[in-house]
């Protein structure tokens, strides 16, 4: 698939709820480029050089900013936050006190609440040609969660062909904070319909099993001998239909993977590459999880970029982060931030070709 579709400025330049939206063009000078917009932070965009020298687009998303804010796929490209991921029945416990969360999905808050940080239009600090910083400050009680965050992010292009996600963020209270990128790649282009032909391979042996409302139910399990180990390299569609309760509940792979590296160590956590662009993506992370969604619920209604259509599984996630419910979990990685802390996360999506 060769045929590309730039995305046009006009069509995200205006105002949305008072703030300035507009679009930012990211290059390394050598064929890849990021269309990135304010409006939750999103990657509209991310085109790549293939095998045979075609650019392409290798996320979904849409044409406009209306259609991004209309869209059943809220979180195309965007930031989420403060808590990406789900907290168990939207309450958790800070210093003897309990706070409440808007329930956004059955019985858990998932991805920051019923209108989270990919639904924010953030400030542009800086846009350079290779480099657009942006920032959020999210009041004491938005969303029900305490203190004032101010949090930044930094998209980088790097001359390598990579898309450098720096986070940073400070409180005026206890809060808690799990800030990923949620982008839908397709590595043979967005409108492809399916990427069970992907290959790929996760650093980490082992992932958190759920409950049938996506909560994790206790301690990482292993995947070895499970259709979730691709601790070696696997299609995603060779066993994402296997009628285990996991895949049945979730509707293929929706699971948090726990990656083997120091925790804060910055890593590779997975490679994946499609066999028809020999397009390679590795994503690393200094964050100690990824959550792997292979677009499971997508209906194929809505339009997406240059008129196509997203069924379900065609796309992948790659979600770098902290663990789902971790606020509950004292056993998990803590995602506590207190006054006086910096909280700093770093992610890339680094592309590359195999012929």
């Amino acid at each position: 698939m060769s045929n590309i579709h730039i995305p046009q400025r006009n069509l995200f330049k205006t105002s949305h709820e008072g703030k300035e939206v507009d679009l930012y063009h990211l290059s390394n000078g050598k064929g890849v480029e990021a269309y990135i917009t304010n409006f939750g932070a999103k990657v509209v965009s991310l085109i790549v050089p293939d095998k045979d020298g075609n650019r392409v687009d290798v996320v979904l998303g849409h044409d406009s900013l209306q259609e991004f804010i209309d869209s059943e796929e809220q979180y195309f490209g965007g930031i989420c936050g403060r808590y990406a991921n789900r907290i168990n029945n939207g309450s958790f416990t800070i210093d003897g006190k309990t706070f409440s969360l808007p329930l956004n999905q059955t019985s858990s808050s998932l991805h920051g609440g019923i209108q989270g940080f990919n639904a924010k239009v953030w400030s542009v600090k800086n846009a350079t040609p290779d480099t657009l910083v942006l920032e959020y400050v999210s009041a004491d009680g938005e969303e029900g969660y305490p203190g004032e965050l101010t949090t930044t992010l930094t998209y980088k292009m790097t001359g390598e062909g990579a898309l450098h996600m720096t986070y940073e963020a400070t409180t005026t209270a206890p809060t808690v904070l799990n800030l990923t990128n949620h982008s839908y790649f397709n590595l043979s282009g967005a409108g492809d319909a399916s990427i069970h032909d992907h290959v790929l391979t996760i650093q980490g042996k082992h992932y958190l099993p759920t409950d049938q409302t996506a909560i994790p139910y206790g301690n990482p399990e292993s995947v070895i001998g499970t259709p979730f180990d691709f601790s070696t390299p696997h299609t995603i569609g060779e066993r994402i239909d296997t009628p285990i309760d996991q895949l049945i509940w979730a509707r293929g792979y929706d699971h948090c993977y726990v990656i083997d590296k120091p925790e804060g160590e910055y890593g590779l956590c997975c490679r994946c590459s499609s066999p028809k662009t020999g397009i390679v993506l590795e994503v690393f992370s200094s964050e100690p999880a990824m959550q792997v969604y292979t677009g499971n619920w997508m209906t194929g209604n809505i339009r997406g970029k240059f008129d196509q259509r997203y069924p379900a599984r065609s796309a992948v996630c790659f979600e770098t982060q902290h663990y789902p419910d971790s606020p509950n979990r004292p056993e998990y990685p803590s995602t506590l931030l207190r006054p006086g802390e910096m909280f700093h996360s770093e992610s890339e999506f680094r592309f590359s070709v195999e012929r």
